[in-house]
């Protein structure tokens, strides 16, 4: 199976371990999950914000896997593609948890480069 199937996985399962240290509070109430005041203010904010965002982006990056896939781009150059869309998101999530705004962005930025550069990879590769 190539990497960048598992890379698929990897991105869908990024979101909800972005959320999951804000749930390691003592104060967090599993009976009311989703109670607006919880996720109110810094850290938890930040990690509810970095898991919507990851919701929002993964379906582009899945598609755009399968589309690079089913119009012949070179599949070395699509695990890298999606090798390298897990690491920036990775790196993303890292600058939402730590309250660094531009290195957040430019983190988005690059991925959603990647993304472009999967759904064009046929064109290229």
């Amino acid at each position: 199976m190539p990497i960048a199937i598992w890379c698929i996985l990897a991105a869908a399962i990024l979101p909800v371990l972005s959320i999951f240290p804000a749930k390691l509070s003592k104060d967090y109430d599993n009976e009311n999950p989703r109670n607006p005041d919880f996720w109110r203010d810094g850290f938890r904010a930040r990690a509810q914000a970095a898991q919507v965002n990851g919701f929002e982006a993964f379906p582009f990056f899945a598609i755009a896997v399968f589309v690079a896939m089913s119009q012949g781009a070179s599949l070395y150059w699509i695990d890298q593609l999606a090798v390298l869309f897990v690491l920036l998101r990775l790196i993303y999530v890292f600058c939402y948890w730590t309250d660094r705004a531009t290195p957040r962005s430019i983190a988005w930025l690059a991925s959603f480069i990647t993304i472009v550069a999967l759904f064009t990879s046929s064109l290229w590769s």
